[in-house]
């Protein structure tokens, strides 16, 4: 008999919780409670437990995400008509949505299951049916319509691509969605001047150059007081980078890194650059595993281009990596071209998305590719 039960908090998760998800550091209950405290306004969470018998054999992670994406969409120049398109998507999409997985990050951290246990489909079943569970309960305990329902990121490869039927009942589109930028550490890499000395020359130049105009810029590891202490600066430097997006669907509270911190201890890290003693950068890493979890960074502007703080936080990451043995750099979307110039490639991700209106489902997908266009951008071979 298969069962599955809702949570609300990470204090009601089953014990065995963490037990079946010790692979996977954004499904564990350390790093939930680091964002019940610490998430964004618009984001409440949620966790289904999913039982075979009373065996805990399948996890979800569920985010109710309060989303006005004309709120979302940042200042930047564009023309009337795609004005006109932008207000349009808002008024589709606008209100309350529920995301099988995790907004905050990149990647499939929502939902896990074993195999010997259940099947996929089983699972699958489950998924949806408490979905539909939690979006009634949501309209009658707190009046919120949902109007959308997503499942993120998944690779090409996932078998969950072969249910098409599943989600065709489901009346769920499959979108191509900007690809996971990841970087396999290579094993000869046993320190930063064997990753250096794989560059081809012009790369290994640019790596060389980078460094140079780093100048007096040194950088460090904040430890848990110098997070809280830093709270205020690190905020309004990660914001720097936060409000010149296009489009973002949140804004991290302040003290954001030093909950995460408070909780995930040694799994999670904040590297600051200082310029005479005044921090004029930041970038977080989550160690999950082997993998290596590039998280969220921000800059002084000022400083940005004149010292290429950005860029000298990508090779900082790949010297952490390869110094700690991790198998595979998680550098996520966006700047794609930047990171593949330090080695990292491109994987294609989808993700499934409807509409709880019949009509607007329909036209769903045709809007979805306005909100995630095809950027155009040159992918780079730094390589030998």
């Amino acid at each position: 008999m298969k069962t599955y039960q809702i949570y609300s908090s990470v204090k009601e998760l089953p014990k065995s919780w963490d037990t079946i998800t010790h692979h996977d550091t954004f499904l564990q209950s350390d790093y939930f409670e680091a964002l019940e405290k610490s998430s964004p306004s618009n984001i409440q969470f949620y966790y289904v437990g999913v039982f075979n018998k009373d065996i805990l054999v399948g996890v979800v992670v569920i985010q109710r995400v309060q989303l006005y994406l004309k709120d979302m969409f940042r200042k930047t120049s564009v023309s009337c008509l795609k004005t006109f398109f932008r207000d349009l998507v808002s008024k589709v999409l606008k209100g309350n949505i529920l995301v099988v997985g995790n907004l905050m990050h990149t990647g499939q951290h929502g939902m896990f299951y074993q195999p010997k246990k259940i099947s996929q489909v089983e699972y699958l079943k489950i998924v949806f049916k408490a979905l539909n569970t939690l979006k009634i309960r949501i309209e009658k305990s707190q009046k919120k319509t949902i109007r959308v329902i997503m499942l993120k990121d998944f690779f090409m490869d996932d078998m969950l691509h072969s249910h098409k039927d599943t989600f065709k009942i489901n009346k769920l589109h499959n979108v191509f969605v900007q690809p996971n930028m990841i970087m396999q550490v290579k094993p000869e890499w046993l320190k930063i001047e064997d990753y250096i000395s794989s560059l081809n020359k012009k790369y290994r130049s640019r790596y060389k150059r980078a460094k140079k105009k780093l100048g007096t810029v040194n950088c460090k590891e904040l430890n848990l007081e110098g997070i809280k202490s830093n709270s205020a600066k690190l905020h309004q430097l990660y914001l720097n980078v936060s409000n010149n997006a296009k489009f973002n669907t949140f804004i991290l509270p302040e003290y954001h890194f030093y909950h995460l911190k408070q909780h995930l201890k040694t799994k999670f890290k904040v590297f600051g650059y200082y310029l005479n003693d005044e921090l004029i950068g930041f970038y977080t890493l989550i160690l999950n595993d082997e993998f290596l979890e590039t998280y969220f960074l921000g800059y002084d502007t000022k400083y940005q281009y004149q010292n290429q703080l950005y860029l000298n936080m990508l090779y900082d990451m790949a010297k952490f990596a390869i110094d700690n043995k991790y198998i595979k750099i998680i550098y996520a979307r966006t700047a794609m071209e930047i990171k593949s110039s330090v080695g990292a490639k491109p994987k294609a991700m989808s993700m499934y998305i409807k509409h709880t209106n019949g009509f607007v489902n329909i036209v769903l997908k045709q809007v979805f590719k306005f909100m995630n266009p095809t950027q155009n951008w040159q992918e780079r071979h730094p390589f030998k």
